[in-house]
């Protein structure tokens, strides 16, 4: 999944995730340890790597400017949310409000308690990345002519690709055994 912050892209890729049998590589929790400290580059580098070995793996992020189109490289199928801007700030307005208000454990014991911080480090760069993401994604995407891109542009995009996927015959070379996706566009870029 691909998307700014707030797009739903890790609601969306955990249930994928459930209704494959795949595992969910959710790379924010690589990327953060204790008191929001990261882990660094080369190590996230590492660790993504490590999780996404093989088949049968959903992420829900690829982190292209820490490290670079590891994520992209091995994929087969992309799912970009290419919500509007207005509910994209939405969504990531109310998720950290309730955050905060029900003080929402993260990743290794983090919590978002800072408004503050969370307009210079969450809202303003997600706001940005919707329209940066327009301009630069379909250039990177080219770049992989073995992704098949799903340009997902409201909720019912999403829900459509949802219903779209169709477990059909047995992975070769998966690490469990459970089975492919059958995916046909909906929406190319």
């Amino acid at each position: 999944m691909i998307g700014p912050s707030g797009s739903g892209k890790t609601y969306l890729s955990s249930r994928l995730a459930e209704l494959l049998g795949a595992s969910h590589v959710e790379i924010d929790a690589l990327w953060h340890g204790p008191n929001w400290e990261n882990c660094g580059a080369e190590e996230l580098r590492a660790r993504v790597s490590a999780a996404t070995a093989g088949d049968n793996w959903i992420s829900d992020g690829t982190y292209h400017s820490i490290i670079g189109d590891l994520v992209l490289e091995r994929a087969e199928t992309v799912a970009w949310l290419d919500l509007p801007a207005r509910l994209v700030m939405w969504r990531l307005v109310r998720r950290s409000w309730v955050r905060k208000r029900d003080k929402v454990e993260l990743w290794n014991g983090n919590v978002e308690d800072d408004w503050l911080n969370q307009i210079r480090w969450l809202m303003w760069p997600a706001f940005k990345r919707v329209f940066e993401n327009r301009r630069d994604l379909p250039v990177r995407f080219a770049l992989h002519p073995q992704l098949e891109v799903h340009q997902l542009r409201s909720d019912q995009d999403v829900e459509a690709f949802v219903q779209s996927i169709q477990p059909t015959e047995s992975m070769s070379g998966s690490s469990n055994g459970s089975e492919r996706q059958n995916t046909p566009p909906l929406a190319e870029t």
